[in-house]
């Protein structure tokens, strides 16, 4: 990544420049947070410009022949169909269908331009094998082979506990106190047997290691709510994905965003940030300044202002074959929980097809990601590239995990996360929801006339 100098004010404000074109935010970079947060503040009455070094937006691939010439990889060989059949995501991750980023994108009304289409299953890795995680209460009953009877019966007395759960209700709750039990205590409480918990915090909670059991329990009460609550509005499974790939959602909010007045500028090198008083006062990009008063941008972008927590392997894995034990799922997701490769984090695994408008007819592509551990990552994602074999191609990438070194306020400066190694958007919408705080001094809510409301406000 190219590195984006600072300058203080003092030395470009007597320069004779171009004029000077104004606006309230600037934002860098076209992930999916970026712009999210650039859509929702233009919608607010800012005049904002958005801006991307990169030709195309999203950190999406149009044509198959690219993603070789990224990887650096010979081929793609003539049995595959070239040309625009492909729509390939470098960071795949799914939609919980009643989860909080599909609330923003409604929110936003983003949605008028994108088609999301149901991934159809959710699998989780157990024992060497793949198994179907239930969809639902009749599912976890009858037709899950994760359980035996009895556990059966205990799943779904947890089941039917978190989703009447209500700490408006006390009677809802059974004596539990959402933020004093631990989960472990709510889960023995169940008298859930190793493996239900194991499934039910990992692929269905979607919690990414085992901390979560010795944490207060309200949080595993209501990602299990949601889940479920997903799989009701989407059937088969809870997880939804875009009709051609994540690349049409910046496409869909650059719509929306000049809607609102919003500018888009693709392809375009941005030289340096100018700085006064430590505060941001405009982006210099090829040669013309542009003041803002805020600026958003992924980590990319401002290398000096990020600190390195972690790193990401992800393998990208060209199929003409559904995965095994997946009921010859067009697209799923499965989880490998930690503790059945004696890991600290889990693996995930992601699939997409043709079925989405992102292959080319009878291919799929498969992503696998986890949080590096040693120093042989690609030795780490090992098994779940085992559950995919045959494998076509193979495209590996190694990236560092990033965080912002200060939350903003002083600078001015807002930086994104890199995303995790997860296969969903919960933690990326925990991230927007954070800055969109930060930047604005309101918490994000959903409904009613306003886009915003105070954090004193009694509304939800």
């Amino acid at each position: 990544m190219g590195y984006t100098q600072e300058r203080p004010w003092d030395s470009v404000r007597h320069k004779q420049v171009v004029k000077m074109e104004e606006y309230d935010i600037i934002v860098l970079g076209t992930g999916l947070k970026e712009c999210v947060l650039s859509s929702l503040m233009s919608q607010s009455g800012k005049k904002v410009l958005h801006i991307d070094k990169n030709a195309d937006s999203g950190g999406s691939i149009s044509h198959l022949e690219e993603l070789f010439k990224k990887f650096k990889v010979p081929g793609p060989a003539k049995s595959m169909e070239h040309g625009k059949a492909w729509n390939i995501d470098l960071i795949p991750k799914f939609f919980l269908a009643n989860g909080e980023l599909v609330k923003i994108l409604v929110h936003t009304e983003v949605t008028r331009y994108l088609d999301f289409k149901v991934v159809e299953g959710s699998y989780v890795y157990k024992a060497g094998k793949v198994h179907k995680v239930p969809s639902s209460e009749e599912d976890a009953m009858h037709a899950s082979d994760l359980m035996g009877m009895f556990d059966r019966r205990r799943f779904k007395k947890l089941l039917l506990f978190a989703l009447s759960f209500d700490v408006r209700n006390p009677r809802t709750c059974q004596d539990v106190d959402p933020n004093k039990m631990t989960t472990r205590d709510l889960f023995c409480r169940f008298d859930l047997g190793l493996d239900v918990m194991e499934f039910t915090g990992h692929a269905i909670a979607l919690h990414g290691s085992d901390g979560y059991l010795d944490q207060p329990c309200g949080e595993t009460i209501r990602r299990i709510k949601m889940y479920f609550e997903s799989v009701s509005r989407a059937n088969s499974s809870p997880y939804l994905y875009p009709v051609y790939g994540l690349g049409e959602l910046p496409q869909g909010f650059a719509r929306l965003s000049a809607e609102y007045g919003g500018t888009l500028r693709l392809n375009r090198t941005v030289d340096e940030l100018v700085m006064d008083d430590g505060k941001i006062k405009a982006v210099k990009s090829e040669g013309k300044l542009f003041h803002c008063k805020q600026l958003i941008c992924d980590p990319s972008y401002v290398p000096n202002r990020v600190r390195k927590v972690g790193r990401v392997i992800r393998v990208i894995c060209l199929l003409n074959h559904p995965v095994k034990n997946t009921h010859e799922a067009h697209s799923c997701q499965i989880i490998i929980p930690q503790t059945q490769l004696n890991r600290k984090s889990d693996i995930y695994i992601s699939v997409v097809s043709y079925a989405h408008n992102v292959a080319a007819d009878g291919m799929y592509i498969a992503t696998v990601s986890t949080t590096a551990e040693t120093s042989n990552p690609e030795k780490e994602v090992e098994p779940g590239l085992e559950l995919l074999r045959p494998i076509m191609q193979e495209f590996v990438s190694v990236s560092n995990m990033l965080v912002p070194n200060e939350g903003g306020q002083k600078s001015q400066i807002f930086v994104s996360r890199s995303y995790d190694a997860t296969n969903h958007f919960e933690a990326e919408c925990e991230d927007i929801k954070d800055m969109y705080q930060r930047i604005t001094g309101a918490s994000l809510r959903f409904g009613g006339s306003q886009r915003h409301q105070s954090h004193n406000s009694d509304d939800e």
